[in-house]
């Protein structure tokens, strides 16, 4: 008996993707601010293929944005092309073979290239979506899709310690007990960034970048030695209330000047 999966299906690669489940009509619902599902199942008996399509709206206008731009600077190319008295292949190949280029295009009878509305329109279907398979019909669409994303942020977090997204070094040790607590250290900030991550809805690049600007200043007042925080943003101010972390008060120390005794 085959165990249970959920996995990933490249899209543009099978048909039934193509054919049935992206056409397939019907409304997503609603799992998150930027994920939204909707079940299509293919086939019956033993053929059948249980599909889950996901869309991330942000990631779905952010592909519609980067493929006008692109469009853009191929309509520029394509009129460079056509203003030129002779043909020339070698330009025309070119664009034809290129991958940021070549998907939006077709060749006329006499071999020029040209926009291809048709495959625009095709390649629009695809934005913000991905598609998960399973065989678990104990699990609804919505734990499907968010049974995906985790397993890939935990692939990513074990990539990252494989590769260099776990940063241990520099070391300066040389005993194997401190060489193994310094590792255990770093895999502790790792799980703590994604724990923050996780409470604040934000990458943990995002979050870094905000609380980046939470300082403590050092300045001299009348011979006092000040110490005090700069200004909390309001987004700073929100990741710290989903952290759990007390505001810090704005003045952190004051140290009168020292009165040093001059010798007789």
């Amino acid at each position: 008996e085959l165990g249970r999966y959920i996995l990933a299906v490249p899209m543009r690669r099978l048909r039934d993707v193509d054919e049935a489940v992206l056409t397939r009509p019907g409304r997503y619902r609603k799992v998150a601010d930027n994920l939204q599902v909707k079940e299509v199942v293919v086939g019956d008996g033993e053929r059948r293929k249980r599909y889950v399509l996901c869309l991330n709206p942000e990631e779905a206008e952010r592909q519609r944005r980067h493929r006008d731009e692109v469009l853009a600077s191929l309509r520029a190319e394509l009129a460079l092309l056509a203003a030129r008295d002779a043909d020339h292949p070698k330009a025309a190949c070119s664009l034809l073979a290129s991958r940021r280029y070549g998907r939006y295009l077709s060749t006329d009878a006499a071999g020029r290239p040209y926009l291809d509305a048709d495959k625009i329109r095709h390649a629009a279907r695809f934005d913000g979506k991905f598609v998960v398979i399973t065989n678990d019909d104990t699990l609804s669409a919505e734990d499907v899709a968010l049974g995906y994303k985790g397993g890939a942020i935990i692939e990513a977090c074990f990539r990252r310690m494989k590769q260099t997204g776990l940063e241990v070094r520099p070391m300066f040790h040389w005993r194997p007990r401190r060489i193994e607590a310094h590792v255990r250290l770093c895999v502790l900030a790792l799980q703590m960034q994604r724990a923050a991550e996780l409470r604040c809805g934000l990458p943990w690049a995002c979050i870094a970048h905000i609380l980046a600007s939470l300082k403590a200043v050092c300045f001299q007042f009348e011979g006092r030695t000040i110490v005090q925080r700069t200004k909390i943003s309001p987004e700073a101010a929100e990741i710290l209330k989903n952290l759990g972390i007390s505001t810090p008060k704005k003045l952190l120390s004051v140290a009168e000047p020292r009165h040093t005794q001059v010798a007789a």
